[in-house]
């Protein structure tokens, strides 16, 4: 960065947000792309704009107690943090996870704040979660820890203020118990105050389908700027979870051939194409390990460890988790004829593999804009829920198509814009930043 006044706000960041390194790789991907906008438009400096824009305005930190099974008194941390609400309530999701910390929110709720405006859906940005883990807990262990999360979480959200929603660690159970904890405390039955319901109660159709649906949609419409499609297309997707399934099946869908995917322990590789029937029931109804492929399809081979990205493909789609995909993975993949990769994930790119891919001519769609579908979706649920009514699965699909080309779009036009053409990471980072600074502008110093 060579714009002195971004300097001094990512320094600032630095000072007051020490150790927090995935917040400070966010903040610093955002900032690097906006020097011609600041130069641009020389009232951002004047009113502050950006020391506002990357500190939250409300962060929240809370001891969570609950009850194992065996009669123990467990103590976990959570956090809420309110980052910007320019453009309507907060908006983000829960995640219940080991590696939770104050840094990691922190960072998913700072990419929220763009992924969210370009959805031009009205929300803003927000993240919160807990270090607790649900795996290998009863029903009543996960339960008792979600009572007590939305005992003290109720205090900070409604669905005029800021409206959770699920992630890694926090299915349609969590939302249930979190939701019925919400209920009983406020005595009023407010469905819009969570998103990721089920579908019975106030959700809405393609939700579940939503991330990994919407990553295909706008990885194809990058390839149509190429007058490529998915139909041919040999595809590596890392993870096994709800956005790599969905990816997976749309993929399929359009014809391409899915050759990998992977969990924490490992990748699985079958050439003659996956078979999404098997890892649905081993990952959502078993719970089961991606290994356990390998043993029922003779066509698949699994590796211990290593990186997903050593097997060839044209098209990759990180989905598992951040900084999943480094430097040596994209030259390897280039090296394979890698055409377009897309981040299901957020950041699950390393800032030197990015460049590197983008440098090589490689299609590269962030995942503040590649992975918007899921939000964008939640967005819907509660525009359904505040009319109390509920849309098809095609219509809610359909929605979904067009706001994400609509996300396509904005990003190559504002790349375009700013003599950048084709670079999506510039397109996106500004696209949504304007958003949220004339929005901020017009609201004063608040």
């Amino acid at each position: 960065m060579s714009n002195s006044y971004i300097d001094s706000v990512y320094e600032q960041v630095l000072t007051r947000n020490p150790g927090e390194k995935e917040f400070h790789q966010a903040v610093h991907e955002v900032l690097e792309s906006l020097e011609p906008v600041v130069e641009r438009h020389p009232e951002y400096e004047e009113v502050a704009l950006l020391e506002r824009l990357v500190e939250p305005e409300r962060q929240v930190i809370f001891r969570v107690p609950w009850v194992d099974d065996h009669g123990r008194v467990q103590i976990n941390r959570a956090y809420r943090v309110q980052f910007n609400s320019a453009l309507g309530p907060y908006k983000g999701g829960l995640r219940f996870h080991p590696s939770v910390n104050r840094g990691i929110i922190k960072f998913l709720g700072f990419e929220q704040i763009f992924k969210n405006a370009l959805t031009g859906l009205g929300i803003g940005g927000g993240k919160g979660g807990s270090d607790f883990d649900p795996h290998g807990k009863s029903d009543n262990e996960v339960m008792r820890f979600c009572q007590s999360f939305m005992t003290e979480l109720s205090r900070h959200i409604g669905e005029s203020t800021d409206v959770p929603a699920g992630d890694i660690g926090v299915g349609g159970r969590e939302i249930g118990y979190m939701f019925g904890q919400y209920k009983r405390l406020a005595n009023a039955y407010e469905a819009g105050v969570l998103t990721g319901k089920g579908v019975g109660w106030g959700g809405s159709l393609a939700r579940t389908e939503a991330t990994g649906y919407g990553l295909v949609m706008f990885t194809e419409r990058m390839l149509t700027t190429r007058q490529q499609s998915f139909d041919g297309q040999r595809v590596v997707v890392s993870g096994s979870g709800n956005v790599a399934i969905y990816a997976i099946q749309k993929a399929q869908e359009l014809g391409a051939t899915v050759v990998a995917c992977s969990d924490s322990a490992g990748y699985v590789v079958d050439e003659d194409g996956l078979d999404l029937d098997l890892i649905r029931e081993i990952k959502e109804l078993r719970r089961g390990r991606i290994s356990e492929y390998a043993s029922a399809k003779p066509s698949a081979r699994y590796v211990v460890g290593g990186s997903i990205w050593d097997v060839p493909c044209t098209v990759a789609l990180p989905s598992a988790t951040q900084n999943e995909l480094n430097l040596l993975d994209a030259k390897t993949l280039v090296k394979n004829g890698v055409v377009a990769v897309a981040e299901g994930a957020n950041m699950p790119t390393e800032p030197d593999a990015t460049d590197f891919l983008k440098e090589n001519g490689v299609l590269f769609g962030p995942g503040k804009a590649a992975n918007a579908g899921g939000v964008a979706t939640s967005a819907l649920e509660m525009q359904q829920n505040a009319r109390r009514d509920q849309w098809t699965f095609d219509h809610t699909a359909e929605r979904l198509q067009q706001i994400m080309d609509s996300i396509h779009d904005r990003c190559a036009e504002t790349a375009d814009d700013y003599d950048h053409p084709g670079d999506y990471v510039f397109g996106a980072n500004v696209a949504g930043f304007t958003q949220v600074a004339d929005a901020m502008l017009a609201q004063g110093i608040i």
